[in-house]
């Protein structure tokens, strides 16, 4: 077992508690100076003081797992990415808040993400004040002109472009801090279906029972644009016929879950947002669509035949009866205490790159800025469509991962209408990939056989990248007009550790 040094998480529990180092102590077994010592990162946490650690405080044993700290280092290393640029800090010292000070580093980084937002917001409304003076002076011209020719007026205006995808953003957020593991939320969902009678094979019709019996909700197909609509006057949901039966079943249970877990739904949104706002509002959608996906896909039995199978995505697609990408999802969450499935992490991304879901219950960090790296399968999978692609890949702070990825086409309609393609990408630390199908056959105890991957070419410190696009953040460029060199942007030194 790696030695594990956890002090700062250690001394935070204890004040927590409103304990003195000799309380606890105590109720260790071991000296004052002995828990002082392992406070402090002098010793480690041995496996007897863990045990009883897990059971004095009831946290589980993972609580105390240094994965956090790289996560969190990475993050820093992104949102300080212009400081270390500039010297104002270096990575010694990013690396030193995140270990001894992880919450006064997660308070930066908060603070990071408003200050971001609050410019993107001034941005925009230049913007749109940009827009106005400009199209104002145009309608003053065209005004004057045209009252010269004699001509009728036209009347002119500015549109006020979209709004920013902040709310849609702090949405990820709030579910990456929660590790995409809403435990109430999941308890919740797995009674009602047992209470129901959920099972493969009858999920519609119970979904449309419960509706009909307990909330009086009629469930009609419609050709509409919308995939649903719920008329709470009238008490109708509406549901589209072009959908598969599997979504069909997820609006279902999503609407379900607005019914008769409101005030659940309401206080985990008003736990990160203040009620009213956008962002609280896509929370309550975003729980609504988790107590969903736990409704149609109960915890345990889901959680056992995804054991059975070695997490095979199609079988399990095949045996469910649902699509690809919600399978993949619903995996992404088995993090139930005493009951965990492979901690995966989930991604979802166009050909342009863009993520538009991102969900970690690993230690694997996503880039928040964009600009993911090239050399990951995810990209791959878009060259041969349809194919599951394997990738063992690397992280520059050397752990690796196995990476499952696909690509899934969507259609609104029949031939000629628009489609839209993702690729979705389920990864896990290589420790649990033996537990996975995919794995068979793979040298997973080689390093060298991992590509190496990053989670964006500025706060990636692979300085020897040939596939790099932009300069690494915090390091000083090698610029020599007698050499070139097949590395895109060669440096001076190296970045401190």
């Amino acid at each position: 077992m790696a030695k594990v040094y956890a002090g700062p998480r250690l001394r935070r529990l204890r004040e927590e508690r409103g304990l003195r180092q000799t309380e606890l102590a105590r109720l260790l077994g071991i000296s004052p100076g002995y828990l002082n010592q392992m406070e402090h990162d002098s010793r480690p946490l041995t496996v007897p003081v863990l045990l009883r650690l897990t059971e004095t405080f009831g946290v589980e044993p993972d609580f105390f797992s240094t994965r956090d700290t790289g996560r969190l280092l990475a993050d820093l290393r992104e949102a300080l990415a212009d400081e270390l640029t500039e010297g104002r800090v270096t990575p010694s010292d990013l690396g030193e808040l995140a270990s001894r000070l992880p919450s006064v580093a997660k308070v930066l980084l908060e603070l990071g993400r408003r200050h971001h937002a609050l410019a993107n917001r001034l941005a925009e409304a230049a913007e749109t004040a940009e827009r106005a003076e400009t199209a104002e002076t145009a309608e003053t011209a065209e005004h004057a002109q045209r009252r010269e020719r004699g001509g009728p007026l036209a009347a002119r205006g500015a549109r006020a472009p979209g709004a920013p995808g902040a709310p849609h953003e702090e949405i990820r957020e709030f579910f990456y801090r929660r590790r995409n593991y809403l435990h109430e939320v999941d308890l919740a969902a797995e009674e009602l279906a047992e209470e129901i009678g959920v099972r493969p094979g009858e999920v519609l019709r119970r979904l449309e029972a419960r509706l009909a019996e307990r909330h009086g909700v009629r469930v009609v197909p419609h050709a509409g644009p919308e995939q649903h609509r719920y008329d709470r006057e009238n008490r109708v949901l509406a549901v589209s016929g072009r959908l598969l039966p599997g979504q069909q079943a997820f609006r279902m249970a999503t609407q379900l879950a607005l019914l008769e877990y409101d005030p659940g739904l309401s206080e985990l949104a008003g736990e990160d947002f203040p009620p009213g706002s956008d962002s609280w509002s896509l929370a309550r959608i975003g729980v609504a669509n988790y107590f969903a996906a736990a409704l149609i896909l109960p915890y345990r039995a889901f959680h056992e035949a995804a054991e059975e199978t070695r997490y095979d995505i199609e079988r399990l697609t095949g045996r469910f009866g649902l699509g690809y990408e919600t399978v993949c999802h619903r995996l992404s969450t088995l993090q139930r205490p005493r009951l965990r499935g492979v901690p995966f992490s989930f991604v979802r991304v166009d050909r342009a790159g863009n993520m538009s879901k991102r969900q970690s219950a690993s230690g694997f960090h996503f880039s928040h800025t964009g600009g993911t790296c090239p050399l990951w399968n995810v990209y791959e999978a878009f060259a041969a469509p349809g194919r599951i692609h394997v990738q063992i890949a690397a992280m520059p702070d050397g752990e690796r991962y196995l990476w499952i990825a696909r690509t899934v086409t969507r259609r609104q309609g029949g031939w000629g209408d628009p489609a839209k393609s993702f690729a979705i990408g389920l990864g896990c630390e290589i420790p649990h990939a033996a537990r996975l199908v995919y794995s068979d056959g793979l040298d997973l105890g080689n390093a060298s056989v991992a590509t190496p991957i990053g989670m964006g070419c500025r706060s990636c410190q692979r300085l020897d990248c040939p596939q790099r696009a932009a300069p690494p953040a915090g390091v000083p460029l090698a610029v020599d007009e007698h050499s070139s060199t097949f590395v895109p942007y060669p440096v001076r030194r190296r970045p401190e550790t």
